[in-house]
């Protein structure tokens, strides 16, 4: 039976309580290692490293939601994107996007560089990804919609041009979530998250994913965690567990309350411009539209001047000015010095990111409130600096 994601979001369709003698909960197995009964003789688990029950559970979940064959939960969304990149060898090339997460983009000029991996950064929501490709390209790394500045990338058909010649296609899917996205089922090879983000919902555990549908890329991933045992812990593992289950629910909830809170930015005579892919008349809008079932809980917007945009920092109090995204709780962020602090300045310019540019992550408080709190805050800075 195919159920609705609601519904995969709490049950897997494969689920056995026996196993767990009924717990509705999932246990966690907080255990580093497993005994034997004899040589040859092993319970299915060994080494904790290697895997382990409340971990398996939780890519089994992740894998379901995303339609991919095998999962792979990490210590940390970096984690994850880290062992993205040990799938390649010295002198291959990648092209990736140029908008990405601060994170993403300091690996891959740091550690991957060094390791002998080429890149090429370019818009790929809006230029000729086939011109890029070399004798050498083996992958294509894509966000959509892209962080901080909201980019929508048409994810069939790069598919496309991946698969006409010969390519591997990462989406990290953070923003969206597999509740409302699935990359793999347009035809992307792995799907990453950052599962600290809307997966787990409450600002209180890290983690990360990678899921594919490929056997072949799943077999080097699963050697890979073994070997170098940067896998998600139990207790993280069951925290993620409990987390998804509401996913569906906050998605929700913080989407609607994300669209109030455009449409009062927008009406704002303090903000320049608002980007989200859900404006009817942003360049994404129709893509999102075909690809996604709505447009996330993440906007960015930028402000009338730098000054406004710090003041507007230091007086938030229940939108909280705090790195990360996708909790219950709101969050404001300022990417030039926060999540964007070691991308190089030619990149954010030609991004947009200024500094009066900020990135905020809806959570599901009343949006009433939430409003009212800019609109306070905004009034407030307003007659400060005397605008």
């Amino acid at each position: 039976m195919n159920k609705d994601i609601k519904t995969r979001c709490i049950h897997l369709d494969e689920e056995s309580p026996d196993q767990v003698f009924g717990a509705i909960s999932f246990p966690i197995f907080q255990t580093a290692t497993f005994a034997h009964k004899g040589v040859g003789k092993s319970t299915g688990y060994d080494y904790s490293r290697a895997g382990n029950p409340t971990r398996e559970q939780l890519e089994k979940v992740v894998t379901a939601l995303e339609s991919g064959t095998c999962g792979f939960a990490y210590a940390s969304g970096m984690a994850a994107i880290t062992a993205f990149m040990d799938l390649f060898n010295p002198g291959d090339h990648i092209i990736a996007d140029r908008d990405l997460y601060g994170g993403s983009t300091r690996l891959f000029n740091t550690l991957s560089k060094k390791n002998g991996i080429e890149f090429t950064s370019i818009d790929c929501s809006d230029e000729n990804i086939s011109d890029y490709i070399k004798e050498n390209t083996k992958a294509i790394f894509i966000e959509t919609p892209t962080n901080p500045m909201m980019n929508v990338v048409d994810i069939e058909k790069v598919a496309g041009i991946a698969k006409a010649h010969g390519l591997l296609l990462a989406v990290d899917n953070t923003f969206l979530s597999p509740y409302l996205q699935n990359p793999l089922e347009l035809g992307a090879d792995i799907v990453i998250h950052s599962g600290t983000k809307f997966l787990s919902g409450h600002n209180d555990s890290i983690a990360g994913f990678l899921i594919t549908s490929s056997e072949e890329i799943g077999d080097e991933l699963a050697f890979n965690l073994k070997t170098t045992g940067a896998m998600l812990s139990p207790f993280d593992s069951w925290l993620l567990l409990r987390g998804i289950k509401t996913l569906s629910v906050r998605m929700d909830r913080a989407q609607e309350n994300t669209q109030k809170i455009v449409e009062y930015l927008q009406a704002s005579p303090y903000i320049k411009k608002v980007y989200y892919p859900g404006i009817e008349t942003s360049r994404g809008y129709e893509i999102m539209k075909k690809q996604a079932r709505g447009f996330g809980a993440m906007l960015t917007f930028e402000a009338c001047s730098k000054e406004f945009a710090l003041k507007v920092l230091d007086n938030v109090r229940m939108i909280k000015f705090a790195e990360s995204l996708g909790g219950v709780e709101s969050l404001i962020t300022y990417p030039v010095t926060q999540t964007h602090a070691d991308v190089p300045k030619d990149i954010l310019e030609k991004n947009g990111i200024t500094e009066s540019v900020l990135r905020m992550s809806v959570g599901i408080e009343s949006a009433d409130d939430l409003i009212g709190e800019l609109d306070s805050v905004f009034h407030k800075v307003a007659a400060e600096l005397g605008i």
